[in-house]
């Protein structure tokens, strides 16, 4: 099973919101998912999910895989830039 990081609709018509899914990549947008790692709100001026990053990098280190929205919000958080640093450092222990 392959699982993706990505959004799923919710919100009212004109309104949109967002969760932040893991989910397995064959379901449909806005169904069957694994967890909800975050909430994004893009009419609020901020525009920075709010994001359980813990669980978010807990699922990228087991090798889920980011939509490209979801990787552009998960850098604007921070989160993308954590979890580049430990693989990172992975790699480089590995080599010695």
């Amino acid at each position: 099973m392959a699982v993706h990081l990505r959004l799923a609709r919710t919100g009212r018509h004109k309104r949109p919101m967002y969760r932040l899914v893991a989910a397995d990549s064959r379901k449909a947008r806005d169904g069957r998912f694994l967890e909800i790692l975050g909430i994004f709100d893009p009419l609020k001026s901020a525009g920075l999910p709010e994001l359980k990053q813990e669980r978010v990098l807990t699922w990228l280190r087991q090798g889920a895989q980011p939509s490209v929205t979801v990787r552009t919000l998960l850098r604007r958080a921070g989160v993308w830039k954590q979890f580049e640093a430990e693989k990172s450092a992975r790699k480089a222990t590995a080599a010695k």
